[in-house]
């Protein structure tokens, strides 16, 4: 199934009332996308930002266009183990139950650095940073079933403009070889779809749906452009979007899909793309789901390593989702 530009209507107009769900980057891009159509349709949200000032600053804007929007932000770094602790504690002291995790939040191309825990940057805040507050919540999940976890990847899991996308087990973190920041966000983009495929297998009978998500070429935060900002809106982003760019409100239709469709919870684990420029020419058009033209993307002991290799560097039980961590 191909991505319209749109979900149906009926997805939209659903009454979130009852639900709760966590959006990670919740006070920009796609994060707040998200944000807003789940409280337009009535959810409580928790915004989790890393910077608490300018999530209080986005929600009190949010709630000034949606009287009763309900917000709660909460400090998230995904680049520090203990704020995604301290996040996940403060979760479970307010809600018994989640609806809906939504890790949504990723840095792309930075220079080459470390998380306070010692871990690449894009790996550590991208994938560990997630995978650790997933395991957290894995309880709180389980009492609102039926619950999904979307997890956002992107089209670079196949090829970022030259670097094949692997996980690199040998030295994930790039301690000893040279750092290439290309190859290091592909890296951490196909372990966010693998994390999504073994948390479904892990997760089989339990109602909680998992998907993997590209929400296509969006301008959001992440692409800087060192120009006027004159230049940026009248000539540089009209090219980009010729050449394929869309907006946040287009990308965040493939997250709503998985998040809301009532025919994704028998696809649990499954990759939704909305077109994206891929080296394969195949799947460029996306899919609801599509199936990944890397190859690693469908290796389920490359799966399995990863989450064990991952368990480890975070600290929690590898054999089975954890349960109330601290």
């Amino acid at each position: 199934m191909n991505p319209p530009l749109m979900v149906r209507p009926a997805l939209l107009v659903l009454d979130l009332s009852d639900k709760i769900y966590v959006v990670t980057g919740a006070n920009s891009g796609l994060g707040l996308a998200t944000t807003r159509q789940l409280a337009k349709q009535g959810a409580t949200v928790i915004m989790g930002c890393r910077r608490i000032s300018e999530g209080e600053r986005v929600a009190d804007a949010l709630r000034a266009e949606l009287p009763k929007a309900k917000l709660e932000v909460l400090q998230l770094d995904l680049g520090e183990l203990d704020s995604v602790r301290r996040f996940a504690r403060e979760f479970r002291q307010r809600h018994d139950e989640l609806h809906g995790l939504v890790n949504n939040a990723g840095v792309m191309n930075t220079p080459q650095g470390h998380t306070k825990d010692g871990f690449e940057t894009q790996f550590g805040t991208n994938h560990l940073g997630h995978f650790l507050l997933t395991e957290l919540l894995i309880d709180v999940l389980k009492a609102g079933s039926p619950s999904r976890v979307i997890i956002l990847s992107s089209f670079f899991h196949e090829d970022a403009l030259g670097r094949k996308g692997a996980i690199h087990f040998d030295d994930p973190n790039y301690h000893q070889r040279r750092y290439d920041g290309w190859e290091a966000y592909a890296q951490s983009k196909l372990a966010n779809l693998l994390h999504a495929r073994e948390l479904a297998r892990r997760l089989r009978g339990t109602r909680v749906t998992v998907a993997s998500v590209n929400p296509g070429w969006v301008r959001t935060n992440l692409v800087k452009m060192p120009i006027p900002k004159w230049v940026e809106n009248y000539i540089a982003i009209p090219l980009l979007r010729m050449a394929g760019m869309i907006e946040p409100w287009e990308g965040v239709q493939t997250t709503l899909h998985a998040l809301l469709a009532p025919e994704v919870v028998e696809q649990s684990g499954e990759y939704f793309s909305q077109k994206a420029r891929y080296k394969d020419k195949q799947s460029r058009a996306g899919g609801w789901p599509l199936r990944s033209p890397n190859p690693l993307a469908h290796d389920d002991v490359t799966a399995e390593r990863l989450w064990q290799l991952s368990a480890e560097l975070v600290k929690v039980p590898a054999s089975r989702p954890a349960q109330n961590i601290e």
